[in-house]
């Protein structure tokens, strides 16, 4: 189970509760909310996200390091700055927190094993993972989603993570972002092999493609 577990408001390091079933995001194991009605009934009528616990502790632990990170930034400054505001302040709170990142780190795009093109993202964690950064009100969409997963698949990693620090409250601007059919591969699952097509395109395409608010 994630470790985002508490009244709603978070510690000093970015423990939050999901707190999403009654808004319809559902929690780590796919407890009801939209993805459970959006099945139809697959799965026994609930849709099955990737709990932590089948990510690598130490990829988890360094995403909720960050994550503490950007809630000191987000507490110290709040909202109505631009993105370029919270990228500099983010990135003077990891220096001090030990992490060690890449800015606007260039990821090269291979089609049949030549490189095709790059895809530049935000801030790239310890060789392990991939922040985009964001200040825009509102949902974080689909279209920044796909972005993000398709830097994951260019990149070979398994997490990725969007912060926008628009909002209130910085939980509302956090979505983890999977890269399913790696996280499947080290389980000997085939890409595509659930109902739902190719997998890894979006959160209704198979049960295990699941962006989940932090």
């Amino acid at each position: 189970m994630s470790d985002y577990r508490n009244d709603g408001r978070g510690d000093s390091r970015g423990n939050y509760n999901s707190g999403y079933g009654g808004r319809g995001r559902g929690g780590y194991g796919g407890q009801g909310g939209r993805d459970g009605g959006r099945d139809g009934g697959r799965d026994g009528g609930q849709r099955r996200g990737i709990p932590l616990s089948e990510l690598d502790p130490t990829l988890t632990s360094i995403s909720h390091k960050v994550i503490g990170c950007a809630r000191d930034v987000h507490i110290a400054l709040g909202g109505g700055y631009d993105e370029s505001t919270y990228m500099t302040a983010l990135q003077q709170e990891m220096r001090a927190q030990g992490v060690n990142f890449k800015h606007n780190h260039s990821i090269p795009v291979k089609y049949k094993d030549q490189v095709v093109g790059h895809s530049i993202c935000d801030l790239f964690i310890e060789d392990r993972f991939i922040v985009d950064v964001m200040a825009r009100y509102g949902e974080v969409s689909g279209a920044e989603r796909s972005v993000l997963r398709a830097q994951l698949k260019a990149a070979d990693l398994e997490l990725g993570l969007i912060i926008n620090f628009a909002g209130r409250l910085l939980k509302d601007g956090l979505v983890r972002v999977l890269n399913v059919d790696k996280i499947n591969a080290a389980k000997g699952i085939a890409p595509g092999a659930y109902e739902g097509g190719e997998g890894g395109h979006g959160d209704d395409s198979q049960m295990y493609d699941f962006d989940e608010k932090a």
